[in-house]
């Protein structure tokens, strides 16, 4: 009869650890979904998001392109007519 108090009280025992692993399971679970979601937040934020900095840098560096392009071709205008003026102007 004994043996089977300690046995029933072995197995209440291994159902509560149980019952708590799955609790802490649980937590943890809601724990990475809110992480989850934070991060899908940060990344797909249409207004601060990653892609929405990314579209901006995209942007960014397609008018400084032009930009540098635009002074580039300034620059090789000026030491070529600097250049003719050198040459046929003496």
């Amino acid at each position: 009869m004994e043996g089977n108090m300690d046995k029933h009280a072995h197995l209440i025992s291994l159902i509560q650890e149980l019952r708590s692993d799955l609790q802490r399971m649980t937590d943890k679970q809601e724990e990475m979904f809110n992480d989850i979601k934070q991060i899908k937040e940060a990344v797909y934020n249409p207004d601060s998001g990653l892609y929405a900095r990314l579209r901006s840098l995209e942007q960014w560096k397609e008018t400084y392109s032009k930009v540098t392009w635009a002074m580039l071709t300034a620059l090789i205008a000026l030491v070529t007519g600097s250049l003719y003026q050198m040459l046929i102007g003496a």
